[in-house]
């Protein structure tokens, strides 16, 4: 049996004026699967994301959210939850007061237990009576996602959920993001951060000046990738440069480093290539300390197919 559908979406489309926003857009996200949504700036994402939420109305095309179809603005079902642009919270009030009004305004439970554990979840707790105008840009983030997080969504679409985040706070609201996941909730996620899609996404639609130009699982984007660029860091860098040099399929880009002994390898390689080059530095009793993408092959497929595209807005 097929995996019941957060969002089927089957060629939707919306104009500005004389500007198409979106371009008989496809979309399937499965319940408890993360998907996320990534394009240059001005690709249509902010539009897509304000349709999944009831912000607008699609001008054609077929919008179904949670089994059910969806014509007009402010009509989507229960239990769809999350943010474009950023959270909209009162300034005056803490975050305490804001999670209580917007949870009574949404009709939830805005008991003070409600309130308090929604806080607890994205580590707000020593901060829930903090006026939210001296919050930061990544406590503001993490607010918003407590305020979805009192309709105890069935699908959740947040914008750039991480921005303004220090490594420790991506860290707990990814935590939070998967636990839902596994819980059912259908997640799309929209994001300029490519560690935060490969980290969190099984699947990712690319949009480009309101086109689909990939949907589909996250691996099989990165082998679109093909050579890259990698570091090579190695205990014998003269070695390790002959031996990149005689491998078939393997360029030498150049070297950093400012001791002989401590160069790192550029090389520019396809994954078969680079396999083997690493056989033969193992067998050559060379020490293999670091090999990492200068690039990680999912940037570099994103912009493979965005960058030759000029966005409209």
């Amino acid at each position: 049996m097929d995996r019941p559908f957060a969002i089927r979406a089957h060629g939707i489309t919306k104009s500005f004026g004389d500007v198409v926003a979106l371009d008989h857009i496809d979309l399937e996200v499965g319940r408890g699967r993360i998907h996320g949504l990534a394009g240059p700036n001005g690709a249509g994402k902010t539009t897509l994301l304000g349709l999944l939420l009831g912000l607008a109305t699609a001008d054609g095309g077929r919008l179904e959210i949670l089994g059910t179809r969806v014509e007009r603005a402010l009509a989507t079902p229960r239990g769809v939850a999350g943010f474009v642009d950023g959270p909209g919270l009162y300034p005056s009030l803490t975050a305490r007061q804001n999670l209580a009004a917007l949870a009574a305004l949404g009709g939830h439970d805005a008991s003070p237990a409600a309130v308090g554990g929604a806080l607890d979840e994205v580590g707000l707790t020593e901060v829930a009576d903090d006026r939210t105008r001296g919050f930061s840009l990544g406590m503001r983030q993490r607010l918003g996602l407590a305020a979805a997080l009192l309709g105890r969504p069935r699908l959740l679409v947040l914008d750039e959920p991480s921005n303004g985040l220090d490594p420790a706070g991506k860290q707990h609201v990814h935590g939070v993001l998967n636990r839902l996941a596994e819980q059912g909730t259908g997640i799309v996620l929209s994001s300029h951060r490519m560690d935060d899609l490969e980290a969190l996404c099984s699947e990712v639609t690319i949009l480009a000046t309101g086109r689909v130009v990939f949907s589909g699982p996250l691996d099989e984007l990165a082998d679109r990738g093909r050579a890259l660029d990698y570091r090579l860091l190695t205990s014998d860098p003269e070695a390790a440069g002959r031996l990149a040099e005689d491998t078939a399929g393997i360029r030498v880009v150049g070297a950093t480093g400012v001791r002989p002994d401590a160069r790192t390898l550029v090389v520019h390689a396809p994954v078969p290539a680079l396999d083997a080059l690493v056989d033969r530095l193992v067998r050559a009793g060379v020490a293999l300390r670091e090999l990492t993408p200068v690039v990680s092959p999912l940037e570099a497929a994103f912009l493979a197919l965005t960058e030759p595209r000029e966005a409209v807005r």
